[in-house]
């Protein structure tokens, strides 16, 4: 079988695929991605296969519209996400995605929910296709409380169909034959989004073609030179980080970190993951890096305190870790409210923090067994839904017949394999 992964130029929605991709290839099958270039190839394991899609689509590049959206909020940021980052960027990964399907022929073509590109083009040849939902906001009504909004983005949606030529009625961020969520109703909740169809056992309200697989967990980039010996045995210690992406919006945010850190130098040691021009002079009993070593360092750590980002909650969970959650915008309000509502943290304001408030919520995780108790239930979920194996299993019987017999005209010529 051949996998085409269709993804956005995101670390948390590249970082999944990646694991996916790992397990399909012990299994014999042969894999390739296609997205800007430029951003995929320092997230994608060496050797990988590579076709570029949409590097020239944003006006002034990626970085410039990161400068744009970081400092928005709310309904802003969501306009700003689908009408200046979602839509171009789809527009502008067609026609590389049209090429990798004609250079690649895939079997089975994986879309993620915020690459629309890949679902159109599934649909223009045929291909069975997979939805990858690497946030879960998607399957709580994300646009209930601004049903206006929610009217916009299924508007633009159909507009961009319209566009494209393909068919009008049907929604790309859903496919009809494969839906992978990497996470579960343990988090998400029951309530699916479609609950007329007949539910699976494990997720009351959705249909059976959505799989909720959990986190799945792929190879990331080496941090070095992380001071392990500077974990202190003797305090419970805490990671706090906005993500990749978030990060330079911590001005206001880190210095009431350290104020409140000050307040728990006695009982709990703070690991800081910060641009250093943001944070400042750092007290000795704090460590600051400015990135860490996420995945290795969750098992040495006994709560996070992050953004809200899908990834960093579902990683912390799969530990078992519970969590205070600094929402800042997009899905991260979504996230942190599945997070309150499971019991496993406590959701502080990200614009207006302040140290007494981010103390008490760092505090009652710490102390309050049934913020754990409330982990440790979703990580038993995660590891029951099985990750990339599981979402392996369900692409493999995803049915497939002859592959496509696409001219090889337009395909794309720069092919990239990432050296070892």
């Amino acid at each position: 079988m051949r996998v085409l992964f269709v993804v956005p130029p995101l670390a948390g929605h590249v970082n999944p695929t990646v694991a996916v991709a790992a397990e399909l290839t012990a299994r014999g099958h042969q894999v390739a991605w296609t997205g800007p270039a430029a951003a995929l190839e320092p997230l994608l394991p060496a050797g990988a296969l590579l076709y570029p899609a949409g590097d020239r689509g944003a006006a002034g590049g990626h970085d410039v519209l990161h400068a744009r959206w970081r400092d928005l909020r709310g309904v802003a940021a969501l306009r700003f996400l689908w009408a200046d980052v979602l839509i171009p960027l789809a527009r502008a990964m067609l026609p590389g995605v049209h090429g990798a399907v004609a250079a690649f022929r895939p079997d089975v073509l994986v879309a993620d929910q915020q690459a629309l590109a890949g679902a159109v083009v599934a649909r223009r040849y045929g291909l069975p296709w997979a939805t990858s939902a690497t946030t879960s906001a998607e399957f709580t009504r994300p646009f209930a409380g601004v049903p206006k909004v929610g009217e916009w983005v299924a508007q633009s949606i159909a507009a961009l169909l319209a566009d494209c030529g393909a068919p009008a009625g049907w929604d790309p961020r859903f496919s009809p034959h494969l839906v992978l969520v990497f996470s579960t109703p343990a988090l998400i909740g029951a309530a699916g989004p479609d609950p007329a169809g007949p539910g699976a056992a494990e997720a009351p309200g959705y249909p059976p073609h959505y799989a909720f697989v959990g986190p799945a967990f792929g190879a990331r980039p080496t941090t070095t030179g992380f001071p392990w010996h500077r974990l202190d045995p003797a305090r419970p210690r805490v990671l706090v980080s906005l993500g990749t992406l978030n990060r330079e919006a911590g001005a206001r945010f880190y210095p009431a970190v350290l104020r409140a850190a000050d307040a728990l130098a006695d009982r709990a040691q703070l690991i800081l993951a910060a641009p250093g021009d943001l944070v400042g002079a750092v007290p000795p009993h704090l460590v600051h890096q400015e990135y860490v070593p996420q995945l290795q360092l969750l098992p040495h750590l006994d709560a996070v305190l992050c953004h809200g980002g899908h990834n960093t909650v579902c990683e912390a969970l799969a530990y078992g870790l519970p969590l205070v959650v600094a929402p800042v915008r997009d899905d991260q309000p979504i996230v942190a409210r599945q997070v309150a509502e499971a019991g496993a943290g406590v959701r502080v304001r990200f614009g207006r923090a302040r140290a007494d408030e981010l103390h008490r919520a760092l505090a009652a995780v710490l102390d309050d067994p049934a913020h754990r108790r409330a982990a440790r239930r979703i990580q038993a979920s995660f590891a029951a839904a099985g990750g990339a194996p599981a979402a392996a299993d369900r692409l493999e019987k995803l049915p497939h017949g002859q592959r496509p017999q696409l001219s090889r005209r337009g395909a794309v010529r720069t092919v990239t394999e990432k050296g070892p």
